[in-house]
């Protein structure tokens, strides 16, 4: 990598389907990764042009997006919901299938699991180490940057 080009992460979220979450939220985790050096490929903001009458478009999105989630060099998911929302899972199940390093947010208390060790599906945690998976995983903003945490060490390796 040229050491004057930021690593890019894909941010997989709901939270740009909503004009609320868009303006309060997404900005929030924007400059969080931003703040570690990182490039934000946000896909709303990135592939949000699109005329909703004109047919196909959204095939369109769709390919688009899949192609930044190829073309990125990581992926961030908030994965918050009881599922968390269906888009979200396949950007990681794309990632995950591509070798990519996967990181994952969740603050929300409700359950959402079918393992009494992992917090989430257990299908997501096969795109992690199975040793100190918990360090890929994130309950509060402020751990983003956290030097001990996996994206922090992954973005200075």
């Amino acid at each position: 990598m040229n050491e004057n080009t930021a690593r890019t992460i894909y941010l997989a979220s709901a939270y740009g389907f909503s004009a609320q979450w868009k303006r309060l939220l997404l900005p929030e985790f924007i400059g969080a990764l931003e703040a570690l050096g990182l490039e934000v490929w946000e896909p709303f903001a990135r592939n949000g042009q699109v005329n909703l009458a004109e047919p196909g478009w959204a095939y369109r999105v769709a390919q688009r997006d899949l192609q930044d989630v190829r073309n990125a060099d990581a992926l961030f998911a908030i994965v918050n919901g009881t599922p968390p929302d269906e888009g979200v899972m396949v950007e990681l199940g794309a990632a995950i299938a591509l070798g990519k390093p996967i990181f994952l947010f969740r603050d929300d208390f409700r359950k959402c699991t079918d393992s009494e060790h992992y917090p989430l599906n257990l299908m997501l945690f096969a795109g992690l180490p199975e040793v100190e998976w918990e360090q890929y995983v994130y309950s509060h903003l402020s751990e983003i940057s956290h030097p001990q945490k996996a994206l922090a060490r992954w973005v200075q390796s």
